[in-house]
């Protein structure tokens, strides 16, 4: 195993710092949520999801150390960081990593005027994209595809869960 890159290395510790404070911040969020009378809805494929991003997350880590920073992918990767704050700035206290319905209308300010998913897009580009900032195009390719295979099961699960309260059954 050859020495860590510098930048490989902090682009791998943010990474990680990123997606733990960001389980901080969904868990005191759904928390509060909960409290509210919001109910949950498919928490049965939540797990699949923590692990298909923690083992994106470690195949970066493993084969990222010592591997080049890509510049340009590097730059595409920042603005997506931007994307993703414009998400989490419009949903406020309502952002979390899981299915949570609440008993209000659903927010259409920020990125939600534009798409119905706009987390999702980020996601799925930042899927793509991390791993490559490290020149790592087979685990951009093999987690790309598998983390479409998941939405395909979350967003489906998230349109039943907003098209109203009677149409969805929690889990």
């Amino acid at each position: 195993m050859s020495a860590p890159d510098a930048g490989a290395l902090a682009f791998i510790a943010f990474l990680l710092l990123q997606r733990l404070g960001e389980l901080v911040l969904a868990r005191r969020n759904t928390a509060r949520l909960l409290a509210q009378g919001a109910i949950e809805y498919g928490a049965a494929h939540y797990p699949l999801i923590v692990l298909l991003h923690g083992a994106w997350l470690l195949a970066i880590a493993v084969f990222g150390w010592g591997q080049p920073l890509h510049l340009p992918w590097l730059a595409i990767f920042a603005l997506l960081q931007l994307a993703r704050l414009w998400v989490l700035a419009s949903l406020g206290p309502r952002w979390t990593t899981r299915i949570i319905v609440l008993d209000r209308p659903l927010v259409a300010r920020g990125p939600y005027r534009l798409l119905r998913h706009p987390n999702y897009a980020v996601v799925v580009a930042e899927i793509a994209v991390a791993p490559l900032v490290l020149g790592l195009w087979p685990v951009a390719l093999v987690f790309t595809v598998l983390n479409g295979l998941m939405l395909c099961v979350r967003i489906r699960a998230e349109n039943r869960a907003l098209a109203g309260l009677r149409h969805a059954r929690p889990t």
